[in-house]
């Protein structure tokens, strides 16, 4: 039995927490493979959130400029990668910003939903020189490690430009050991773990996190009688969670409805192709001002485009 103690706790912003913690004691060679297996976990296999696609009105492509802005929108798609959120969410939501006043736009502006929380609402976006009116929309994900804009064009709506999605609660970790001898012939070892985050959790949250995924990892690894027929039978399920999950992704723009339809669907709060899943062909007229022809629109369209059918 080894404890966990925390030697030093600092805060320096509302987006940078460190902790350092002596974890111990360990045989020879152990501290190192905890070390290292600790420092993989925290840096990648943590959830955060991060936005992930934003729409601006007006905006075709991010080499643009938009009309009595400062920044173009190369830069401000950097500005809202820095913008960190906590939350629980499920699957990507939307959430607005619209500002019509010259000044200062920062985190705070935005119109978030009350699942999600920004750590810091001082961030910088960007700043409108004189009375305008600049609307934004973005699309808040969760997720694991980092993915680049290029590998989320795919994950986005056609309408959206991606935004590089950091999701890693942990920024920075860094281990190393020290070994004291005892009294007996064994020599023993601590490992002097660090580590930094971004303010959407605490150091002491991410090593109970880490520690526990590798505990849930390493449990598969136990080998019994049953092995093969446990193996086989959780076989589909990563399959069916995945082709849930894939649909969750896919928002209602890729049907490419008309203006009166899409329009409908979004006063429903359908955004998805998964929340359009929950009704049938018949639900849909329930909806305020859809008719027979937008309903047999958006089943003719989700039949072309993605072979599912509402009429089942």
């Amino acid at each position: 039995m080894f404890q966990v103690q925390c030697l030093k706790a600092t805060t320096d912003t509302a987006t940078e927490f460190y902790s350092k913690y002596s974890i111990g004691p360990f045989l020879k060679g152990q501290s190192t493979t905890v070390g290292n297996a600790l420092r993989r976990v925290l840096l990648s296999n943590l959830q955060g959130l991060a936005i992930s696609g934003v729409r601006i009105t007006g905006i075709d492509h991010e080499f643009s400029t938009i009309p009595n802005v400062k920044e173009d929108v190369v830069d401000i798609l950097l500005n809202l990668k820095q913008i960190i959120l906590k939350g629980n969410i499920s699957k990507p939501i939307l959430a607005r910003l619209n500002v019509k006043e010259a000044g200062i736009i920062v985190a705070g502006d935005i119109d978030l939903p009350s699942s999600v929380t920004l750590i810091d609402p001082r961030q910088y976006i960007a700043t409108l020189n004189s009375k305008g009116n600049l609307e934004m929309e973005f699309l808040i994900a969760a997720g694991q490690n980092y993915f680049a804009s290029g590998k989320l064009d795919y994950t986005i709506p056609e309408s959206f430009l991606a935004v590089d999605a950091v999701f890693m609660p942990v920024t920075k970790v860094n281990f190393f050991i020290e070994t004291a001898k005892n009294n007996s012939s064994l020599e023993l070892e601590s490992l002097i773990l660090e580590i930094w985050t971004n303010g959407s959790i605490t150091p002491d949250e991410a090593l109970s996190c880490g520690s526990e995924i590798l505990e849930n990892t390493f449990s598969l690894l136990k080998v019994t009688n049953n092995t093969l027929s446990a193996t086989s039978t959780e076989i589909e399920t990563p399959e069916q969670e995945e082709k849930t999950e894939h649909l969750e992704t896919i928002f209602i723009e890729e049907l490419e409805l008309s203006v009166r339809a899409y329009n409908c669907l979004k006063r429903a709060n359908v955004h998805t192709l998964s929340d359009l899943l929950q009704y049938s062909a018949d639900d849909l007229l329930e909806f305020k001002n859809f008719g027979q022809k937008s309903a047999d629109e958006v089943c003719e369209n989700l039949k072309i485009r993605f072979d599912l059918d509402l009429r089942k």
